[in-house]
This record gives structure tokens, sequence and C-alpha cells, in this order.
């Protein structure tokens, strides 16, 4: 039989959330290793919206002042309606918001590691608590096998992790997303502004990155019924299919669509967990702990799900290196003490983390119940809701969730 691996830090998935954390323990002087299951990095979704909080936590990560250069800082949001005309601000809360290239963000993450930090190809299977020691153990696809002392999983919303903590799965809002990227050769002439126009089914929003590339998406409401589920991948197809949904929007949005990188496009079901399950789940067996999506996917509507994996890579490292930084009795039940630290840095990372996502899962789940079709008593509960519980709608970009 195969011996397994020993690691220290073992952390599932090598998107934006993993990559963080990997970079905030190195930074803290923790070693890791990623096991990511593609045989390269890779980012889906085009661009990622950062806010103020996201940029705070970047800079924690000594990655924010390369990141700047590549996009321009937003001067400001309107939202109009197609039907109407009608255009209001959008709030961005002060501070900064920049939209890049996830891409961008993956590589800049990337390559800040230490060599030999990401193994690509190591596709997860299964996770399990040996009975003799209590570490966990990771099954690969390739028939091997990883003992780690810490197992983070930062495996999206499909996460073998968030299964072995027996996390109930996300659920799905009637609600699907077309994004992708338009490039501008001679230089576009949208400013520095987020523009989103809403119609009675879909919703287009525009975020300049810099002054020749646009970040798009396109918002539609599922309809159930014959194909109503089916989530086309073929690029050219998604774009037929988007350009058909934004016939009657403006020329210049349907230009964009039209003139859009087919190699960014993407399509997909917009998934959260619900606030309940954040509130009362269980984040930590052992010294097992989920991060990122794995623990609260949430949807795009505060531009925030990316940035909160970020705030959780940040959290996370601090604990650890609290706790192992603190003297216990090496000769006597090492190993033990050992163990009881890790489990005590975790809870200390799932306690601080646990309100804050509640708060930022209720108001992206109140948002996505408003924009698809949740009927008139839903919407007017939602509506009631929002003013009470979030009237300042962009406090959660003021969240500062520390330093490492």
């Amino acid at each position: 039989m195969e011996v397994a691996e020993e690691i220290e830090i073992a952390i599932v998935g090598g998107g934006i959330c993993g990559l963080a954390t990997a970079l905030a323990l190195h930074r803290k002087g923790l070693r890791s290793v990623v096991l990511e299951r593609s045989e390269s990095l890779r980012a889906t979704g085009a661009g990622i919206t950062i806010r103020t909080n996201g940029w705070r936590a970047l800079d924690e990560l000594g990655v924010a002042s390369k990141l700047r250069q590549t996009a321009m800082p937003l001067q400001g949001a309107r939202d109009i309606c197609l039907n109407s005309g009608k255009q209001r601000e959008i709030p961005l809360g002060g501070g900064e918001t920049r939209c890049l290239k996830r891409m961008g963000l993956i590589t800049a993450l990337a390559e800040s590691l230490p060599r030999g930090t990401i193994r690509l190809g190591c596709q997860a299977l299964s996770v399990r608590l040996d009975s003799s020691t209590s570490s966990p153990s990771l099954h690969l696809q390739n028939g091997s096998s990883i003992k780690a002392k810490v197992l983070i999983g930062c495996d999206g919303t499909n996460s073998v992790v968030a299964d072995f903590l027996d996390l109930k799965p996300s659920k799905l809002f009637s609600l699907s997303e077309v994004r992708g990227f338009t490039m501008y050769p001679s230089g576009h002439n949208f400013g520095n502004q987020f523009v989103q126009v809403k119609g009675d089914k879909c919703t287009v929003g525009r975020i300049p990155i810099h002054n020749k590339l646009v970040y798009w998406f396109v918002t539609q409401k599922v309809m159930y019924g014959r194909g109503g589920l089916e989530v086309p991948k073929d690029p050219e197809l998604i774009r037929q299919l988007t350009l058909e949904a934004i016939k009657d929007f403006p020329s210049e949005m349907i230009d964009m669509i039209s003139k859009s990188d087919a190699e960014s496009l993407s399509n997909t079901r917009l998934r959260y967990r619900s606030p309940w399950d954040i509130l009362i789940g269980n984040f930590r067996k052992g010294s097992v702990t989920v991060a990122g999506d794995a623990m609260h996917t949430m949807g795009p509507f505060l531009g925030q799900g990316g940035s909160a994996g970020i705030e959780d890579s940040i959290v996370i490292a601090r604990c650890l290196a609290q706790k192992s930084a603190e003297n216990y009795d090496k000769k006597s039940r090492a190993r033990h003490i050992m163990m009881m630290k890790v489990e005590e840095a975790l809870d200390k990372y799932v306690k601080e983390r646990r309100m804050r996502l509640v708060l930022l899962s209720t108001q992206t789940y109140l948002s996505g119940l408003l924009q698809q079709d949740s009927g008139l008593i839903v919407k007017s509960v939602c509506i009631i809701l929002m003013t009470a519980l979030f009237s300042d709608m962009t406090r959660h970009t003021r969240y500062d969730c520390g330093c490492l």
C-alpha cells in the first residue's frame, strides 16, 4: 500500500481564495501546498469587482499596488430603466472600487508564492479523518493520498471538503449570468462609470477596466420549461442567445456584446448558500475547514464574493499564526496539544467570519430575490427587510478584516 504524503497545511482549490490563503500563510511564515484539479491555473467569469474592503485585504497580501496599475478606479455608477429611461445614481460607498481581470488577479497571487506551492492536476475525491491521529487524509483521483495537519477547502460550490463537513448544498437562484470582455482598440468613451440597464427579463451591466477594455455581464431570469434549465457552454451560441435576449437594449450595448472576445464568454446559473445555513453551519471538523465559495457562495449583486474569500484568507492565516506562536509542552502529549491549538485557531476563524458572512449572504439573497420572478408578496417582504436591515446599502464596503 502506498504511503500517504504528509503536509503541514493542504489547501484544496487553486482559485482566488485558495491562492490568497496560501499567500497569506506564506506572509506569516507558514508553509502550505495548493492542490488544483486542473492542469493549469484558470479563471471563469472574466472580470471581478473589488470594493474597498477587498483592496484592504489585497494590500495585506502585498499584491494590491501591482494590480492597481491594471485597472482604473470607478468614479460613479448609474442604474437605467430600459422602459422609462429613468436614471438613478448607485452609491459606491466611497473608498476604492475597481474591476480586475480574474486571470490577472490569479496570476498576481500565484507569482507571489514560493516555487512548488501549487500542484496542478491534483483532483480531490474524498476526505476522512485518520482514526489514530485525527489528522485529515485527502484521497486524490490519481490514487495517491495526502495527510495534512490542517486542511482548508477552497474548492468552490461543489466542494469535496464541504461535503466532508456535512454542509448543505448551495441553492440556485432562478437567474443565469453571461459574462465577457470587449476590447476597443481605439479606446472607448464610457469614462470610468459602472452602468447598468434593467429590462423586464434581463439586466446588462458594463464596467470599464481601463480605457480600451470593458467587462460586461447580462443577468437573465431563467425560464422554466423546455430547455429552460440548460446553460449553453459554446461561446458563439452564448453570444447569439445573449444578443437575442437584449435586442431591445441600447445599440452600444448590443455592439459591445457583438464584438466581445469569444474566449472570455461564460454562462452560469447563479448560486447561493442561504444565510441561515451560514448562521448555523458547522464549518470545522477536527483540523478541517472551508473558505471562499466552499463556505459562502453568494450572488454577484454586491460585488463581494471574491473579496469575501480574500478576507477569509487573511483571517485564517492570522488565527493559525497566532496559535502556532503560542508555547506548549513539546515533551508531553505534544501532538495532542498541537492539534488542540489548530482546532482553537480554526474555531476562532469561523467565529470571526460568521456574522460578517451572514450579513453579506442575507443582503445578496434579498437582492437576488428582488431580481428574479419571486412574486409580489415575496418582493414586498424583501423590500421591507432590505430597508430595515440595510438602510446603509454600502456599509459592507467599509468592513476591515484587519491586519495579517
